[in-house]
């Protein structure tokens, strides 16, 4: 197993602000030790109706606009915008990426040549976007499977083997919610996953949308090696994600954690470890020896 990869799912919770999103970059990065920042982008007026784009936000206190197309361009960033927020990443040390939601997104990020490019669980039937980015993007394609059958799972990493690009391709388990129950998480997904598709796919993650940090230590323990949380500076502040999100001491604690269990997920290497050598002459010196 490879040591677990860690994304900081920035999203939406920079509220539209540069100057937020250059925090949050910094603190996931210094103080969290985040392995990847993870932004979204989406072409709104190709993502929706427009009856969608011009009725009201459906719970206006999350709103940052009279419409819900508005306030979602109040949160977009522009291509130059993320080319900005990638030289931030590569300032302070941390992987930048994106979820592009539509094919014309996936053509301005591609365009900045991430080392990985994220398709949301809304997205994953979109075969006109998977096509595109197996057939323009060279780096890692990760993909959530939230509110996906069995069925979808498997036509979807069949279509990547037959465009050759199953190696490259990163699943992950998870259940779309906000924030979803303990009992709705399933983490034996995962195990399922990686008897159906270890050998067929680079790897397996989990994305959750749970409360707490206990969980995604044991996502590791099944197997993860990539794990995927919303995070945010103040669980308070208005948006949508915020309230499934961790803030900075949360997402902290979840790196040491899964970084400390994968380090623990081994066997001995020998009967009597050097460490244990010393307390072994000491508390065990006067031990009977059997005879076998």
């Amino acid at each position: 197993m490879k040591e677990p990869q860690i994304i900081a799912e920035i999203g939406c919770n920079h509220k539209g602000d540069m100057d937020i999103a250059r925090e949050m970059i910094m603190t996931a990065a210094t103080y969290c030790k985040a392995d990847v920042v993870k932004f979204q982008k989406r072409t709104n007026k190709e993502l929706l109706s427009s009856e969608e784009y011009n009725a009201p936000h459906p719970n206006p206190d999350n709103s940052y606009g009279d419409t819900y197309g508005s306030h979602r361009e109040f949160l977009e960033f522009d291509k130059d915008q993320h080319r900005q927020l990638q030289q931030w990443c590569n300032e302070f040390g941390v992987e930048y990426s994106t979820s592009v939601w539509d094919i014309t997104s996936a053509k301005e990020i591609v365009g900045l040549h991430p080392k990985l490019i994220k398709v949301p669980s809304a997205c994953n039937l979109n075969k006109g976007l998977l096509d595109y980015l197996c057939e323009n993007f060279d780096g890692e394609i990760h993909l959530s499977f939230g509110m996906t059958s069995k069925e979808e799972v498997e036509t979807v990493v069949s279509f990547f083997e037959t465009k050759q690009r199953a190696r490259d391709l990163v699943i992950y388990s998870c259940t779309s919610g906000y924030p979803v129950p303990f009992e709705d998480i399933c983490l034996m997904e995962i195990t399922r996953l990686r008897a159906l598709y270890e050998s067929r796919v680079k790897a397996i993650g989990f994305s959750g949308h749970h409360l707490g940090i206990a969980i995604d230590s044991a996502a590791i323990a099944l197997g993860a090696e990539w794990i995927e949380r919303h995070f945010t500076l103040d669980r308070t502040w208005k948006g949508t994600d915020h309230a499934a999100s961790l803030e900075p001491d949360g997402l902290r604690k979840l790196v040491r954690d899964c970084k400390a269990v994968y380090k623990a997920l081994r066997y001995k290497n020998e009967d009597i470890l050097e460490i244990e050598a010393v307390q072994r002459n000491k508390l065990k010196k006067n031990q009977v020896k059997w005879s076998i």
